[in-house]
């Protein structure tokens, strides 16, 4: 996704267990946010559908 959209995307990797993701209820081990909302997981993990997504979201 970072290629597909360089300067408009920052990707961040957070451990359940850091300062950030102790601001937000998590349901499993693995999320992803964009704005801080939850991103569904079957969406974030098909690399078409995410990059619809993204287009949608960051294109506005």
């Amino acid at each position: 996704m970072k290629e597909s959209f360089k300067d408009k995307l920052e990707v961040l990797f957070y451990t359940m267990d850091s300062e950030e993701a102790k601001r937000h209820t998590f349901k499993g081990s693995t999320a992803v946010l964009l704005d801080n909302e939850p991103v569904p997981l079957n969406l974030a993990k098909d690399k078409m559908q995410m990059e619809a997504f993204l287009s949608e979201k960051i294109h506005r």
